[in-house]
């Protein structure tokens, strides 16, 4: 059996090994000591730090732009980098709650819990050393890990990693899917910011190991074997190449050109004393990672955008960007006398299409996720079971797929035959009118028996095609990341419509499946969104990102 078999092979039993199930959730912890989880902030003490300037509202501008080709591009330096890293991966707020404390950032995250570290390998910036830094989200400031003598060249580039323990901490076996999800919503909040500025993201092909040695992630002595090392390690994810006015593109053979850097600073511990060890993690990380070409690529050829899609129309909110950006939360309890107006709903579907825009454009591959929906609350619309195709293969084969043997599915039709509103693009699929309280008890039954799934307007499976593992193992953590890339349009869509989004990573994959009628191996659920009215909890205080410090005026 050649490697890419094995790698398939071993990939396709862990997810089929994660899976939740009616009758057994995968293997975690059994239980949690909150005193004791792991860091989430990691520090490299002894490099030098250098303070980015809390600049983001300058740049400010209606968030329908983001949906555009921008029509100002700002010049890259020390203040568009800074709002560029505070808008993806910053602090937007802190909350507590009696003695308890804890921040919320701009990129979502499973749990709060943010495995995803960010990195900015850079050249000729004003004001920034020649090359690597690891960006601190507590104190908004880069951490210079690797520096070298200008040389010329102008270009930038933001890596990321991941320490999966943190995730593995909470959620054991089923972690590396998490992250690969956190990974998807950290790339969609970096384009987004990026085109706030008129920038752009391309991922880049770069084999794991070498991305490894890049981001200082394979140094001995910084990260030396022990019991415990597993706790400290961080997997190498994904090199985004900025492109900006000025900027060009990144030295051919990125380890020669940091080679003789001097390194400094050491990273802080993550856990100390970890309380278990899943070693099915480990395995998917390695299976899936980006096996080594000959040198540093771009990113694949295959386009993860369809031009055809009609403009987005003009959002209806005047709110910044900025603001949307910041004030995305995750929905902790839905109002389930509240129901969401047919047009928001339409406009956020419409939203998840893959065009050639933030943040698609940053995304590595063919795009590989249907939507498979439990509309429970959206005026002017039957509750029931719904299907968005975003794919050609979806579009193509999935109507036949579903459902075809259950007499639930007879009256399946296109909802633009019935609904002159529904934009004829969407290709949105109404596959069976349900009562609400069947939805309800099947979205809840579905989502791990949690309310969020049923007390909202509307909550999805998002459905990855599986066909593309056989032949590249990396290509799991592109389907992921394609779904936390979706998840994170949702939540900003949400927050514009004046509702709010939840992502859901506990759902009972098979019965998911069974529930729509859908046979074989193929097609695979992902991961679980939810949009409604909020109900805030009041007791819960907010205070600003950076209280030591004050955002510089425009």
């Amino acid at each position: 059996m050649s490697d890419i078999s094995q790698n398939a092979a071993l990939l396709l039993a862990y997810h089929a090994r994660t899976k939740h199930r009616f009758d057994a959730y995968a293997e975690g912890p059994g239980q949690l000591d909150w005193d004791a989880q792991p860091a989430p902030f990691r520090h490299y003490p002894g490099a030098p730090v250098l303070e980015l300037p809390l600049a983001a509202d300058r740049f400010e501008q209606c968030y329908g732009q983001l949906q555009k080709t921008p029509e100002i591009e700002i010049p890259p330096d020390l203040a568009s980098l800074g709002a560029l890293l505070e808008l993806s991966f910053g602090i937007s707020a802190w909350k507590s709650w009696g003695p308890s404390r804890w921040a919320l950032r701009c990129n979502p995250s499973s749990g709060n819990l943010h495995p995803v570290e960010a990195w900015v390998l850079s050249a000729g910036l004003p004001g920034i050393a020649d090359g690597l830094h690891h960006y601190d989200p507590e104190q908004h400031a880069l951490e210079g890990r690797a520096q070298r003598p200008a040389e010329g060249g102008r270009w930038l580039a933001v890596g990321l990693s991941s320490a999966m323990w943190r995730e593995a901490w909470k959620y054991g076996e089923r972690a590396f899917r998490y992250c690969q999800l956190d990974v998807g919503h950290a790339i969609a909040a970096l384009s987004y910011a990026a085109a706030l500025l008129g920038w752009q993201v391309e991922a880049l092909a770069v084999p794991g190991a070498m991305l490894a040695h890049c981001l200082g992630l394979d140094r001995a002595d910084d990260f030396p074997p022990s019991r415990y090392a597993f706790t400290d390690a961080e997997e190498p994810e994904i090199l985004l190449a900025i492109r900006a006015p000025g900027l060009g593109n990144l030295p051919a053979d990125l380890p020669d050109w940091l080679a003789g850097a001097d390194w400094q600073g050491q990273p802080t511990r993550i856990d100390p004393a970890p309380g278990y060890r899943w070693p099915a993690v480990d395995q998917a990380a390695a299976a899936s990672r980006m096996p080594p070409p000959a040198q540093m690529l771009r990113s694949p050829a295959k386009k993860a955008q369809n031009p055809n899609f009609p403009d987005l129309p003009p959002h209806p909110t005047p709110a910044g960007a900025a603001q949307i950006i910041r004030q995305r939360r995750s929905g902790q309890r839905f109002d389930p006398k509240c129901t969401l107006d047919k047009a928001a709903f339409y406009r956020m579907l419409d939203a998840t299409l893959p065009r050639p825009l933030a943040p698609f454009t940053a995304q590595e591959a063919a795009p590989a996720i249907d939507l498979l929906l439990f509309v429970l609350r959206v005026d002017g619309l039957p509750s029931g079971l719904y299907l968005l195709p975003r794919t050609p293969a979806g579009a193509a084969e999935l109507p036949g797929e579903l459902g075809t043997s259950d007499e639930r599915f007879a009256g399946r039709c296109p909802v633009a035959d019935v609904d002159p509103d529904c934009p004829p693009h969407l290709g949105l699929i109404l596959l069976a009118a349900l009562g609400l309280p069947e939805v309800q008890r099947l979205a809840r039954a579905l989502s791990c028996h949690q309310d969020i799934a049923a007390t909202s307007a509307f909550s999805l499976g998002m459905l990855g095609d599986f066909s593309a593992i056989a032949d590249d193992g990396y290509a799991y953590r592109a389907l992921l990341r394609e779904a936390g890339l979706v998840g994170q349009v949702l939540y900003l869509e949400a927050e514009a419509a004046g509702v709010r989004g939840t992502g859901i990573g506990c759902f009972f994959d098979d019965p998911v499946h069974q529930a729509f009628g859908l046979a074989g191996e193929r097609w695979q659920s992902v991961y679980h969104f939810t949009v409604g009215t909020p109900v805030i909890d009041l007791r819960i205080e907010t205070g600003p990102p950076y209280p030591q410090r004050h955002p510089e005026t425009p």
